[in-house]
């Protein structure tokens, strides 16, 4: 393989023809890290396999099973999984058997989550790697910064997205979405508890994403909690150039005795971040800035698997 000035290039195929899995092949058809070699999907006539092929890369539409008989699947290095919960864990049996590492892109959380900003150098080692959701992604770190500065007691988070950048696979994950949100915005985020809301806006023209951060902390430094969002922002803008605030940090300090979301405690400090996600537009609209995130993620974390050669 050709090597890089801190790593080497590896190879990866994508299973998933649709729109994510697309989006994520032409990003990472820019990338001097990652090839691709293969493109698996259902539908032998989805757009997703015809561009694949026009562009050299190797394709099937019979899933998973298709991918492991392409000549060349020895080595490919990693498998990017652009599909649906359910089907994510048959694609992981079958992948595990292959000795194959896996970036899911799907909610079904086989394992651990992964925030590249947050906490992809503790998962580095890890055979599959979860992405979350493109609310986790977008929130998440938000929540880490807050709590990187204060013990953060709640944070809810309320991704708003177009509703027609949501497609069958979208739809059909929304449970999964809520669920393996909240649990993320715990574990990888920092909050003592969570609570994930997604709307899907159908106004036309379609908005971009947009996603309001709400974090219940005791008292705290205004500026350095600022500071700390403000940076977070910096460092996930290295590879989501569309992620942005939309207003200043907002601070508002309730009194005790005001009922609370957590219905345990009252008063504190209600941090609140308003941000705005505007996708790059490789293959998506720009609005669709949700799947636009995702793909980004998960190309920044194959990225990173390729510079520390793992």
């Amino acid at each position: 393989m050709t090597a890089t000035k801190t790593g080497r290039t590896v190879k990866i195929a994508i299973i998933g023809s649709g729109n994510i899995g697309t989006d994520l092949m032409f990003k990472a058809l820019l990338s001097k890290r990652v090839e691709v070699v293969a493109m698996a999907g259902i539908d032998p006539d989805s757009d997703g396999l015809a561009r694949a092929r026009r562009r050299g890369v190797a394709t099937t539409h019979e899933g998973v099973e298709g991918l492991v008989k392409l000549p060349g699947f020895d080595e490919v290095d990693i498998v990017l999984d652009a599909t649906s919960a359910g089907a994510h864990l048959h694609n992981d049996r079958v992948l595990r058997e292959h000795g194959k590492r896996v970036i899911d892109l799907t909610p079904a959380a086989v394992g651990p989550y992964v925030v590249p900003p947050v906490n992809l150098e503790a998962h580095l080692g890890e055979r599959n790697l979860n992405m979350v959701t493109c609310g986790g992604q977008a929130t998440i770190p938000i929540v880490a910064a807050v709590a990187s500065r204060v013990p953060v007691r709640y944070a809810e988070i309320v991704a708003s997205i177009a509703s027609r950048s949501a497609g069958p696979g979208t739809r059909a994950n929304i449970d999964e979405f809520t669920e393996t949100t909240s649990r993320a915005i715990e574990e990888v985020g920092g909050a003592e508890r969570g609570k994930a809301i997604i709307i899907l806006n159908p106004a036309e023209p379609p908005l971009i994403m947009r996603d309001t951060v709400y974090c219940l902390v005791d008292d705290c430094d205004e500026a350095e909690v600022a500071a700390a969002v403000q940076e977070m922002v910096e460092r996930v803008a290295g590879y989501v150039p569309g992620y942005r605030l939309k207003q200043d940090v907002q601070f508002d300090r309730l009194p005790a005795g005001e009922p609370l979301p957590t219905g345990e405690r009252t008063g504190g400090v209600k941090v609140s971040v308003f941000l705005e996600v505007e996708g790059a537009a490789h293959y998506l609209p720009a609005y669709a800035g949700n799947l636009d995130i995702m793909t980004s993620a998960a190309l920044r974390t194959a990225e990173r698997l390729a510079e520390v050669g793992a």
